[in-house]
């Protein structure tokens, strides 16, 4: 794998300044791209699988997360809060909270459970500066989070569900975790003493791993503070294991926001929330696909999908027309012309681009391009239009390596 961190920069996707802070990096018109493409697949995703996505303030008053437990347990890796009259508010670290408000805003029914939340929000961690590194630990993050709101017979299905929901994005990407963990409490303080809830978490979610047939550990002391969680892991080049994907079960904040529904029978019922982050973080999930695939994204997230390539000015033109429906179709084209040096020497600088295609005389004549593929490859020339065709019909199968077939 290669260094995000360098590589990064050097392709432009994201940067740093002194004087914005340490901890927050800034996207690159380039690295925009690759961020926007993932977060639009992934909230497409969602929208699929019955989630309804909701926006909510990345700030809060210090009394939500004393009441949601954040307080008490979670205070040291909070922004200290800030005062506005009679009031103190605090940059939220998580988005939890906001969403047990938003079921709480009407009285809901069991008829509408399960209740699928979805956001794409900040939240903010007050990291120290010696663990912050490039895009894998940051102080402003964007999470792609969700809730789901359900009966006790329903958890184990939804937090199935959740689970392959992050199988199949990891199986687009490319992403391979290297274990599964059932991150348990461990002693002390930090966490919330509810003994019985615990123990009904933790199981209810050795039933979905066991069920999944997939290999996991139990870990002591990676719990949330609330309850327990899968924990989907992935390395980097040098071994370092980090969190990207989590399903949580969680009983005590529905009991601390007093959350309810109307059950079958008339009664007053409390639900269960299930957390589930499908990429975790979009910043350390950018980060590891750049390690990942070094720079040559699959078509459908590269920055640059198609690079049009005349070999003198005179097929310019012809380029910039054959770019110009590239963008029409929603695909991402630029022309590189001779001003920029030798045709070897261009092929070369859009080496990362999935698609290429040279236009000399005899193909300009003819209304024809000559594609490439970036490992070398070449294809007879085709008509403009429908190398256009081919290669979006190839960005939208998600497929990992271009092809014209």
């Amino acid at each position: 794998m290669h260094d995000h961190r360098k590589l990064g920069r050097e392709l432009g996707l994201f940067d740093t300044d002194p004087m914005i802070g340490a901890g927050l990096p800034y996207w690159l018109p380039d690295g925009a791209v690759l961020r926007h493409e993932l977060e639009e697949y992934v909230r497409d995703l969602e929208r699929r699988a019955g989630y309804r996505h909701v926006y909510s303030p990345v700030l809060g008053k210090r009394d939500l997360y004393e009441r949601s437990g954040h307080w008490a347990h979670y205070r040291e890796d909070m922004f200290p809060p800030m005062r506005l009259g009679e009031e103190e508010v605090v940059l939220r670290p998580s988005l939890c909270p906001h969403h047990a408000l938003i079921y709480r805003s009407r009285a809901r029914s069991y008829r509408e459970l399960p209740l699928r939340f979805a956001e794409l929000g900040g939240m903010y961690r007050s990291e120290l500066s010696g663990v912050l590194g490039g895009l894998t630990r940051v102080r402003a993050i964007q999470l792609n989070d969700g809730h789901v709101f359900c009966t006790l017979d329903q958890v184990a299905d939804e937090a199935a569900r959740a689970l392959e929901l992050i199988r199949e994005v990891h199986r687009v990407l490319g992403v391979e975790p290297v274990r599964y963990r059932l991150s348990l409490p461990g002693e002390g303080g930090k966490y919330v003493a509810a003994p019985e809830l615990w123990e009904r978490s933790a199981a209810l979610l050795t039933e979905v791993l066991e069920k999944s047939g997939l290999p996991f550990e139990a870990q002591r002391g990676e719990a949330a503070f609330y309850g327990p969680k899968i924990d989907v892991q992935i390395a980097d080049g040098a071994g370092r294991e980090a969190t990207l994907s989590t399903v949580q079960v969680d009983f005590h904040q529905p009991e601390q926001f007093q959350l309810e529904y109307v059950g079958a029978d008339g009664g007053r019922h409390r639900p269960v929330m299930v957390h589930r982050a499908v990429i975790g973080s979009i910043e350390r999930a950018v980060a590891h696909l750049i390690e990942l695939y070094g720079g040559a994204f699959p078509a459908w997230l590269a920055p640059v999908q198609v690079v049009l390539l005349p070999v003198s000015a005179a097929e310019e033109p012809q380029a910039e027309e054959v770019a110009a429906r590239c963008l029409e179709l929603g695909l991402r084209a630029e022309v590189a012309g001779p001003q920029q040096g030798t045709l070897g020497a261009r092929i070369r600088a859009a080496r990362l681009a999935p698609y290429q295609a040279v236009i000399g005389a005899r193909e300009a004549a003819d209304g024809l391009v000559a594609p490439r593929l970036r490992d070398g490859s070449r294809a007879a020339p085709l008509p403009a239009a429908e190398f256009v065709a081919r290669v979006t019909a190839g960005v939208a199968s998600r497929e990992r390596e271009p092809r014209l077939g």
